[in-house]
């Protein structure tokens, strides 16, 4: 039987966050699942990252190119090195499975990233997938619904 609660499930969002405003890229991507996504949809309500173009679909190996490319002093377009913090609502548990293990987490957000003189504001919902997994809790998807996601937006240097 789980022990998981829902006080758990809102911890690991605040966490994980906490992580990437942090530069904690590292121990963020370790949250994740060997097979799983972060995905950054391109229109309203997209229904998947297959059928249809998405500003960002990574899995494991694309996470991780991302990250070495941030820590590289060869990567110019972080010369000077970008920020970001976020800035959650109370995030709210959407699925509660325990018998299976699996759970979903919304959470509205509103994200600042920074880079020299130059600031960029995204706001929307994050959906956490969760599951159980290696003694914890672990990622099988990060959605993030942006809600100007169907505008030309900047390149986002690091991770929503």
């Amino acid at each position: 039987m789980s022990t998981v609660t829902r006080q758990d499930l809102i911890d690991f969002v605040v966490r994980e966050c906490r992580m990437l405003d942090e530069k904690r890229y590292e121990e963020w991507n370790a949250l994740f699942t060997d097979d799983a996504f972060y995905w950054v949809p391109l229109v309203p309500d997209q229904p998947d990252a297959i059928q249809h173009t998405s500003h960002l679909y990574e899995d494991k190996l694309l996470r991780e190119l991302r990250i070495e490319r941030l820590k590289s002093p060869r990567a110019f377009s972080q010369q000077p090195p970008s920020r970001c913090h976020h800035l959650l609502q109370m995030p709210s548990v959407e699925e509660f499975d325990t018998q299976a293990g699996r759970y979903l987490v919304r959470t509205e957000f509103h994200y600042t990233e920074s880079q020299g003189d130059e600031l960029q504001f995204y706001v929307g919902t994050f959906f956490h997938h969760l599951v159980e997994a290696d003694g914890g809790l672990r990622m099988t998807l990060k959605r993030v619904n942006l809600l100007n996601c169907d505008a030309a937006l900047p390149a986002v240097q690091l991770f929503i």
